[in-house]
């Protein structure tokens, strides 16, 4: 590949390589738990029994990576080579020629599949009911199909100077974002650093804090709740960060050809994240699956780690997001969404930048696009119609 070719791509798992995952998943020597490590732990000693067990039977009796492949490449993908990398992204263009290019960020344990419930309604439209899009979806350096970081120290805003390059080679001198996750952090170097073409955001996951000299009297129920979650979850629920923030070799060692751990692994987040009224649902199943079998396929399991191993730490989240050189200078959205790790607040996040848009959703959570793709398109082309300059 020369140094600025984009080639056509398609998501082609070798057949040996499906069969070779069923045969380990169907071997009849796999030992997982069967029973509660202490009596009815629910979820507060991890990934609950009973639950695991039912996706692992989902997984053998009912998913099939054949189906979700051709969904995957329902859209067209593309691969290209930027400072070392090969960037694999989804570049699905609208047939309105007013269309506004927008890029798409996911997060851990995510994958562009995050946005494929999206993607076609922000493609659609005539700008009469809000704009619609040119959808850009990039997978992280290190995640699937893009190759990982060959050097020590690669940073959120390393992956941001690539992406912006993406964007620009693909002709599009300004640009929107949508992100979430680590790939708020992308996108919020963009707009820090690059809101001459980063021209409008919307997020649906935003660390900051709210001013240290209010009370609790001070603070409305949100405020309140939004605050006891991201404790809960910083304290309770981040044992997987500690260790891709420190040992993401090792994980590789652990999980990289073990189905079974890796769907305990990144199913995990999928169940304590997300509204519980959708775990059972067969559609959620699916969507956890086919981001299983994704990391699975790519062996990118430890350098996806490398995201939390090269970057700041959790508690630091907040931190980091309201220092002046990565503040968000461009108008932003935020959905604010109960089910999310940590929901914030309006008065916390407008610390953290330019922040013109406001919203409260309570039904979805960490994978806002997957849970609520409805609610998404719609803020994102409100925030967006609102906001955009060229």
């Amino acid at each position: 590949m020369s140094s600025e070719e984009i080639t056509p791509f398609r998501v082609d798992i070798p057949q040996a390589e499906i069969d070779r995952l069923y045969t380990r998943l169907l071997t009849k020597d796999i030992r997982h738990p069967t029973t509660d490590v202490v009596p009815n732990t629910g979820d507060d000693y991890g990934l609950p029994t009973q639950w695991a067990q039912d996706l692992t039977q989902y997984w053998l009796n009912d998913f099939s990576w054949t189906q979700a492949q051709e969904k995957l490449n329902q859209f067209p993908h593309f691969k290209t080579h930027i400072e070392g990398l090969d960037i694999h992204f989804i570049h699905q263009r609208s047939p309105n020629p007013n269309a506004i290019p927008i890029l798409l960020l996911h997060g851990w344990p995510g994958s562009f599949h995050e946005f494929s419930e999206v993607i076609p309604p922000l493609c659609e439209g005539n700008n009469t009911d809000g704009p619609s899009f040119h959808c850009i979806v990039p997978s992280l350096p290190g995640f699937c199909f893009s190759s990982p970081p060959a050097r020590r120290g690669w940073t959120v805003k390393d992956t941001a100077r690539v992406f912006h390059t993406l964007m620009q080679r693909l002709g599009y001198s300004a640009y929107a974002v949508q992100a979430g996750d680590w790939g708020q952090f992308v996108a919020r170097e963009l707009a820090a650093n690059r809101a001459y073409a980063c021209k409008v955001l919307h997020l649906n996951y935003c660390p900051g804090a709210l001013p240290e000299h209010l009370t609790d009297s001070d603070l409305t129920e949100r405020e309140k709740g939004a605050r006891a979650k991201g404790v809960d979850w910083r304290t309770n629920h981040v044992g997987y960060a500690v260790l891709m923030r420190t040992r993401p070799q090792t994980l590789g060692w652990m999980l990289q050809d073990n189905p079974i751990g890796l769907l305990a692994f990144v199913g995990e987040k999928y169940h304590e994240a997300s509204n519980p009224a959708i775990h059972n649902s067969p559609k959620w199943k699916e969507h956890i699956l086919t981001t299983v079998c994704l990391y699975y396929f790519t062996d990118c399991i430890a350098s996806s780690g490398l995201i939390y191993y090269e970057n700041v730490p959790h508690h630091l989240f907040a931190q980091y997001a309201t220092e002046e050189a990565n503040r968000i200078k461009c108008p932003f959205g935020y959905t604010s969404l109960w089910y999310d790790t940590a929901p914030n607040s309006r008065r916390a996040v407008e610390r953290t930048g330019k922040l013109v848009w406001y919203k409260e959703r309570d039904y979805a959570g960490h994978f806002a696009c997957l849970e609520d793709p409805v609610g998404m398109v719609e803020d994102v082309k409100e925030v967006v119609g609102k906001h955009w300059e060229k």
